[in-house]
């Protein structure tokens, strides 16, 4: 009988699927990976969260582990995992050059989540008042960091179409480095079960962590919501959010209709009930699991160039995809009227779902992928001679930097 292959995820935080679409994507891989046959460990040095899911439920493995400390090289020495997956470049630049160190073999995955240099470099451009560029990226810090640690892993995941030519356009990476793997849906609906004229009012939700989110809901408050506002006096907007801070809840007026609720218990609920979804994020990368979600649950939105990249045209949208607040806010209110568009616009998210997100479309290309990878590894490592080069000094600088630490912190 064929032992089972064993996976090792190494956690940026425990899962937190209610929080955020990163939760939920990690939930996606696992499910993926279980489907390959593999046993899994899902380990992090984050602190325990009230909200994580009980991995146990599952069927993964949990381990708690430290940073810059030798007892991690004892555990991975012992779990000997034939895949290591790392949850975003930090991880594999905290616990990339132990890997190595112990279990050689073992092939090393990224999952980056989003570019978060994209993001860096969009949120830089905004604040300084420029139109973002792609040349803008060469100019970050965290580029230089996360180029890197995708040179040293074997595949890395890229969730977003754009980010994955933008990868090979401008950082000349090879397609031999990256998978494509988008949301990974299942039982994608055909319709909803809540018509138009059961539905009320307008929401926004997202992590207020995520600094994306919180600039958007501000850009609400200041500007598009006050349009909407003036047009549908009676008209709500409630925005949900996991981990908001009190500067957010002073947003709260109930007199304009603006309502901050805070977490939400159900995503399903809250967006399934409301009309519109409002998504205007100026910054950004990745896909927006909150727009996926109100697809899934039959909810028109209007969002921004930023918000749409990576799932669908503008033309294409269902609902409306717009950059100028007074357009936005139009386009809000005519979605929020007319039964006809808001009709047209929810076939048109299903239909994406189905498209792009269909679990079964990506499934069985990855894991056979991923055997093939398994097979070819040696030559697979002698093509990538950046990614050799750049783990030998990784290795020789961090390596010692970590060592160092962990003396120091015995005294």
């Amino acid at each position: 009988m064929n032992q089972k292959k064993k996976l090792l995820i190494i956690g940026k935080v425990w899962p937190e699927p209610s929080s955020s679409a990163a939760g939920s994507r990690m939930l996606e891989l696992i499910d993926l990976f279980q489907r390959g046959g593999y046993d899994i460990t899902f380990a992090t040095s984050a602190s325990d969260s009230s909200y994580a899911v009980d991995l146990a439920d599952y069927g993964v493995n949990r381990k708690a582990v430290e940073i810059n400390s030798s007892t991690f090289n004892d555990f991975v020495r012992e779990l000997k995992p034939d895949v290591v997956m790392f949850d975003r470049f930090m991880t594999e630049e905290q616990f990339g050059w132990r890997v190595v160190d112990e279990c050689p073999e073992a092939v090393r995955i990224l999952d980056t989540e989003d570019l978060h240099s994209l993001r860096a470099a969009r949120q830089n451009a905004w604040k300084s008042g420029q139109e973002f560029t792609p040349g803008m990226l060469f100019d970050e810090e965290i580029a230089k960091r996360e180029i890197a640690s995708i040179y040293r892993c074997d595949l890395s995941l890229i969730i977003s179409e754009f980010e994955f030519e933008l990868l090979q356009k401008q950082f000349k990476l090879s397609e031999d480095l990256l998978c494509y793997l988008p949301f990974l849906m299942n039982e994608l609906p055909e319709s909803s079960s809540i018509p138009f004229e059961d539905r009320d009012d307008f929401v926004s939700i997202g992590n207020f962590l995520h600094e994306p989110n919180w600039n958007a809901v501000l850009w609400l408050k200041e500007e598009i919501w006050p349009l909407i506002h003036q047009k549908l006096p009676n008209a709500k907007l409630n925005i949900y959010g996991a981990y908001p801070s009190q500067k957010v809840y002073q947003l709260q007026n109930p007199k304009e209709g603006f309502l901050v609720h805070g977490r939400a218990e159900s995503a399903e609920e809250v967006l399934s009930r409301a009309r519109v979804l409002l998504a205007p994020l100026r910054f950004g990368a990745g896909l927006k699991g909150k727009l996926a979600d109100a697809m899934k649950f039959g909810t028109p939105s209007v969002t921004t160039s930023i918000g749409a990249e990576g799932i669908e045209a503008a033309e294409d949208w269902p609902g409306a995809v717009l950059d100028d607040p007074a357009q936005f806010a139009n386009s809000a209110v005519k979605l929020h009227q007319k039964r006809e568009i808001w009709d047209a616009a929810q076939k048109k998210g299903f239909k994406i779902l189905k498209q792009r997100f269909d679990k079964e479309k990506f499934a069985d290309g990855f894991l056979n992928r991923l055997t093939v990878l398994h097979e070819s590894l040696r030559n697979h490592r002698k093509k990538n001679f950046t990614g050799s080069l750049l783990m030998h000094h990784y290795q020789q600088g961090t390596k010692y930097m970590s060592k160092w630490i962990e003396e120091k912190n015995k005294h």
